[in-house]
């Protein structure tokens, strides 16, 4: 069966349908012979992206994410907790990544999805190894009081390549500001209004996180000789190799997540794959640069 020119009537415009759901892997590479993809883009080329700041305004600090189709809601709530004896000067950061039904037709009513825990996981394990964050600084008094910083990412639709959420945390950690608390009679530490109620506060003022590094991440899809950047939900389902490569704002790996595959991930893929995370590292950077200056920095 010889794909149709789409350029053709209504009826070639059917068949070439009808040939991308019977044949997906034949019809995606009919497209990678010519190095480009349904789509339109390069196979080096990611999706337009974009980002909105305050989109909850009941919480703390919150981003509304799209890259290409794929649209995630990020949102960051702080409350004060006892810290572990282990760790008596240190805040927390929990993260959890939700995906419900509305998001993808592989997700069921009732049923957990199985990336959500997987994604949430390497989320945490990126920002604490990248050093994004320094845990002492959520710290308010030595073995009584800290912040819980509680992340919450949703996806509202999931094409692919999820784990560039990771944009979300980018958004919103440099803008998160740490509240003025006191302790109030019962000994519990207390968030202050704007006057301060003639109470002395437990930490100096309203600041904001200092952030050490910024971690970027690219999740390329490899499928015999070629690597495609930031592959959509349908390229993932027909070729199924992914690399997902992190950097910090140094250009230095922090992390690579290969979850199996049919393609061998050779020496010079990675180095290709890397090349392309550091591209997308710059182009990520100008839309963080275009957000910080158009916010009004307290």
């Amino acid at each position: 069966m010889v794909l149709p020119d789409a350029s053709g009537d209504v009826l070639s415009e059917m068949d070439v349908d009808a040939f991308r759901r019977l044949f997906p892997l034949r019809f995606f590479e009919t497209h990678l012979v010519k190095s480009t993809r349904p789509d339109g883009r390069s196979l080096a080329e990611a999706r337009e992206t974009s980002s909105a700041l305050g989109a909850v305004a009941s919480a703390d600090g919150s981003a509304l994410v799209k890259i290409g189709s794929t649209r995630m809601l990020a949102a960051i709530k702080m409350e004060v907790m006892t810290p572990s004896k282990e760790s008596p000067d240190e805040g927390c950061i929990a993260i959890d990544f939700h995906m419900p039904p509305i998001c993808s037709p592989t997700v069921r009513p009732g049923r957990p999805a199985e990336a959500a825990p997987v994604v949430s996981k390497q989320l945490s394990d990126t920002i604490l190894s990248c050093g994004m964050i320094n845990l002492k600084e959520l710290s308010l008094i030595s073995g009584k009081a800290a912040w819980m910083a509680y992340l919450d990412i949703y996806c509202l639709d999931a094409d692919g390549a999820l784990f560039e959420l990771l944009l979300c945390c980018q958004q919103l950690l440099p803008f998160l500001t740490i509240p003025i608390v006191s302790m109030n009679d019962d000994g519990k530490v207390v968030v202050l209004s704007g006057d301060h109620g003639g109470k002395e506060p437990v930490n100096k003022g309203k600041r904001k996180l200092t952030l050490s590094s910024i971690p970027f991440s690219l999740t390329c899809l490899l499928h015999k000789n070629y690597i495609l950047a930031d592959p959509t939900a349908e390229e993932e389902s027909v070729m199924e190799t992914l690399v997902t490569v992190v950097l910090d704002s140094s250009g230095q790996l922090v992390s690579l997540y290969k979850p199996g595959g049919p393609v061998l991930a050779y020496t010079s893929a990675i180095q290709d794959c890397v090349a392309l995370t550091r591209q997308r590292a710059r182009e990520l950077q100008m839309i963080l640069d275009e957000v910080t200056s158009g916010m009004e920095v307290d």
